[in-house]
């Protein structure tokens, strides 16, 4: 259950003013152990600023959704959503300064498709890598175990979508709505987006998994208002009726805010990450090379 659960514990914030400050902080962090030789001015303009890092985020998030849309076999929604929740949480306490999220991405889907029970072999998962596949297979492996510890072992994610069949039975239970299938389209790709914010790190699945139903039902020109305030909470009180409103209105705000970065900006927050980030964790690096020589060794 999400209410005793990591998720709801660990992993759900009170507001993207918390989000901000952890984030800011590991820029910091980074910035500091890496750049004490180089002057404020210098610094600027050598490392990732916080919100070059979350721009870049965005463009990978983008990625992440093409990779598991495009990805044979056909992956189930539950691993692309475990696979959001990973990547997010990872990049809550580490720069992609110190690890460039191409590399996390890839094994962020990887460790998804294993624990939602997604059987297939890292030789079939990096079929779908364009590239040098067993090279994209040793960084997959050998990022798996740091991926686990940054995430404490908090491996179960209760995503939206088992909500959402719930709401969708309990409508053609007890609403008058005629063919509540018909919403199925806009639930799904508002979900899609969903994972392209930060709701999943502050509200919980069913508050998405209505924020979704509502948002498609509008789009269907039809209003579950009165199906939620006089069916499905009737015996909630108006605070919680009150903090629930409110939680959906924002998430449908965030997804209406969702919009790719602008390539240009990437392209030179990329080329600004190949000279500042971590060497140590570059596996195209010598350190790294040499590294991995003395581990095999």
């Amino acid at each position: 259950m999400f209410s005793t659960s990591s998720q709801r514990k660990f992993w759900t914030f009170s507001d993207e003013g918390e989000l901000a400050i952890l984030r800011e902080k590991h820029n910091l962090n980074y910035i500091a152990k890496h750049g004490n030789h180089i002057d404020e001015y210098q610094r600027y303009n050598f490392f990732l600023s916080p919100d070059e890092e979350r721009l870049l985020l965005k463009q990978y998030e983008l990625h992440l959704k093409e990779f598991c849309k495009r990805f044979s076999p056909p992956m189930p929604k539950g691993v692309v959503g475990t696979a959001f929740h990973y990547f997010k949480r990872f990049y809550l306490y580490n720069s992609t300064m110190d690890y460039h999220p191409k590399e996390i991405l890839a094994t962020c889907v990887y460790l998804a498709c294993k624990v939602e029970e997604f059987n297939v072999s890292i030789g079939q998962f990096v079929a779908n890598i364009k590239g040098d596949r067993d090279k994209a297979s040793d960084i997959i492996l050998n990022n798996e175990l740091l991926l686990m510890q940054q995430l404490n072992y908090h491996l179960t994610i209760h995503n939206p979508f088992r909500p959402v069949e719930g709401f969708l039975i309990d409508i053609k239970t007890r609403c008058s709505l005629a063919n509540p299938e018909r919403l199925r389209g806009g639930i799904d790709e508002f979900l899609e987006k969903v994972f392209l914010t930060d709701a999943c790190l502050l509200y919980a699945p069913s508050q998405i998994a209505l924020a979704a139903v509502l948002h498609a039902a509008s789009k269907e020109q039809e209003n579950l208002d009165s199906y939620v305030t006089d069916m499905l909470f009737r015996d909630a009180g108006q605070d919680k009726l009150a903090v629930l409103i409110e939680a959906v209105r924002k998430i449908r705000s965030l997804v209406k805010m969702v919009e790719s970065p602008a390539r240009e900006k990437v392209r030179l927050i990329e080329k600004k990450l190949d000279r500042c980030r971590n060497q140590e964790n570059n596996p195209d690096s010598e350190i790294y090379k040499r590294k991995d020589e003395r581990t095999a060794g």
